[in-house]
């Protein structure tokens, strides 16, 4: 069977509903893991203000600067149906969303039909792959504000190019509500875009927009922010890994040679969205290294100007798959099978690398075999509302966790960690000296005894803990699996 056949058997809505749904099975789905454990307690106390009486800042900072956790808290109001099916049906749109958004920048670039969707299949198979040394995926494994900023920030990008200015204006103020840093990025490439497309102003353009960006708002940084910050070290070009350096350059190189292709192949558009990527990556590039290696400037790191190679490496692979399937692949299924069902089985080998312990796919209601993710239910099911909780400050990175998030899944609030909450503090300076005394209270907490929990009891109030086995003699715990225990401090 031709491609086109299968086109024009499905139609393009049907056929990108069917690659969301592969796109889920080889890249698996994981509602409660990583990023999560700040943007679904938000989601959680909107429909249950009861919830997260302690700690709350952790989360809510976020919640505050996004529509996001409204958005889908009121779509669980308004469908009926558990918050946990809401999360995976909004994950499988966003997912489906991105692609459709990836098959209408196809469709400006390129000429033909196999190029278009070219574009979608490659950006489909490589939704997890990082984004050089940016801790970010195009895709997460669960549903987060990038999931529906990623395909907005595509459609402002496609509006401009189609001079749609309503319409252009409309995702903006609708990406902006969502994620307040991505639609930076968007609208830099937008307007690099619109100014691009008049050649007598083009380098001077692309100055003016890129002075565009507000450098002032930021206060000055204190000595446990730095410190928070130095712990992270995607913030800092100076330690990425040499490989991480590559996914910098090696795109950049590639868009320039992509750029010949389309001056070649008369494909206007092309040529125009890789020449705006090469000024679009090279500013923020030179911005990050300025933070860098100027350390007065360290409060300007919030700004995560890397991470607009978020954008850079969506685009950069719709256009690699177009240029594939307009010149290799073509209408021949057996070639398109050849390149994607290996570099799937690959992406799905690396998931299950990343989440050992999970199942693939964690579908709702349907229990797991983690003892962590077990254990963390049982403490939503069987506490109060009120509990507050302290566990190892590095348990999302411990062996068997899989990053999943105890906010997010016991529904309970507990003391700071150093894993997601210092990434908190990054964002929100005025939580540091509050995360710093929380996670300096933890120290050694392999060895605490049933003394030092109770000292965290008198000190922040936490009345119940969550330890790994064999757990402590002194205290009750009412629950137990091979993995962990929950205790009450009385």
């Amino acid at each position: 069977m031709k491609l086109r056949r299968i086109y024009l058997l499905f139609k393009p809505i049907g056929l990108l509903l069917i690659i969301s749904a592969a796109a889920i099975l080889v890249h698996g789905y994981h509602p409660y893991v990583e990023d999560a454990e700040i943007y679904v307690p938000g989601i959680k106390q909107k429909l249950n203000p009861t919830l997260y009486p302690y700690n709350s800042e952790f989360f809510a900072s976020h919640a505050r600067l996004t529509f996001f956790p409204n958005l889908i808290a009121e779509s669980v109001r308004i469908a009926h149906l558990p918050a946990e099916w809401t999360l995976l049906l909004w994950h499988f749109f966003s997912i489906f969303l991105l692609l459709l958004a990836c098959w209408h920048v196809g469709r400006l670039c390129f000429d033909n039909s196999e190029a278009h969707w070219g574009g979608v299949a490659l950006v489909a198979s490589l939704l997890t792959i990082p984004v050089a040394g940016t801790a970010l995926y195009i895709m997460d494994q669960y549903l987060n504000t990038r999931s529906l900023s990623t395909p907005c920030v595509l459609f402002i990008v496609s509006s401009t190019l189609e001079r749609k200015v309503l319409r252009a204006s409309l995702w903006t103020v609708f990406t902006a509500l969502i994620h307040p840093l991505m639609v930076v990025f968007g609208l830099t490439y937008a307007l690099l875009l619109w100014l691009g497309r008049r050649p007598r102003e083009s380098h001077s353009g692309f100055a003016k927009a890129l002075a565009l960006l507000p450098l002032g708002l930021f206060p000055s940084a204190t000595d446990t922010y730095r410190q928070v910050m130095e712990s992270h070290s995607y913030f800092f070009l100076s330690r990425w890994e040499w490989y991480e350096w590559l996914g910098i350059f090696a795109p950049l190189a590639l868009l320039w040679w992509f750029r010949r292709i389309a001056i070649k192949q008369e494909l206007p558009v092309l040529d125009l969205m890789c020449r705006g990527l090469i000024w679009f990556g090279g500013f923020y590039f030179a911005l990050a290294m300025v933070i860098t290696v100027v350390p007065s400037v360290i409060n300007l790191a919030k700004l995560q100007p890397m991470r607009s190679m978020h954008m850079h490496y969506v685009l950069f692979f719709i256009f690699a798959g177009g240029l594939l399937a307009k010149f290799v692949l073509r209408d021949r299924v057996w070639m398109w099978l050849l390149l994607f069902v290996p570099l799937c089985v690959g992406m799905f080998y690396a998931q299950r690398q990343l989440f050992p312990a999970t199942a693939h796919i964690e579908w709702p209601n349907s229990g797991s075999s983690n003892d962590w993710v077990g254990a963390f239910e049982w403490v939503r099911d069987n506490t109060p509302v009120d509990a507050y909780f302290a566990l190892n400050p590095d348990y999302m990175e411990l062996p068997g966790a899989d990053q999943h998030g105890f906010r997010a899944i016991a529904e309970r609030s507990r003391l700071a960690d150093r894993i997601k909450d210092s990434g908190v503090v990054t964002m929100f300076p005025r939580l540091a000296e509050t995360w710093k005394q929380q996670v300096e209270a933890q120290n050694g907490w392999k060895s605490l005894e049933a003394a030092d929990f109770r000292r965290l009891q008198k000190q922040f109030g936490v009345n119940w803990i969550v330890l790994e086995q064999p757990g402590l003699p002194d205290l009750n715990c009412p629950y137990k699996n091979k993995r962990l225990v929950v205790c009450s401090i009385r």
